[in-house]
C-alpha cells in the first residue's frame, strides 16, 4: 500500500529502520510506534519506498 502524504512516508520510514534494528524502538513516536507493531516489514518497505513527488505534507484521516 503506498502513502498517502510525506508525513506517512516519513513515519513508515522510521518504523521500517526500527524492524530492521537501524533504530531503537523506543525512540518511536505517535504513527511510527503504531505502524511497527501493526505492520509486517514488507507492508513498511513498500509504505516507505513510495515516490514522495506530488504528495502532500499531510493527510486527514476522517
Amino acid at each position: 500500500m503506498p502513502a498517502k502524504s510525506k508525513a506517512q512516508q516519513e513515519a513508515a520510514g522510521a518504523a521500517l529502520a526500527a524492524k530492521r534494528g537501524e533504530r531503537k524502538v523506543s525512540e518511536l513516536q505517535g504513527a511510527s510506534k503504531q505502524m511497527y507493531e501493526s505492520m509486517s516489514e514488507k507492508e513498511l518497505d513498500e509504505m516507505a519506498s513510495t515516490k514522495r513527488k506530488g504528495k502532500p505534507e499531510h493527510v486527514d484521516n476522517y
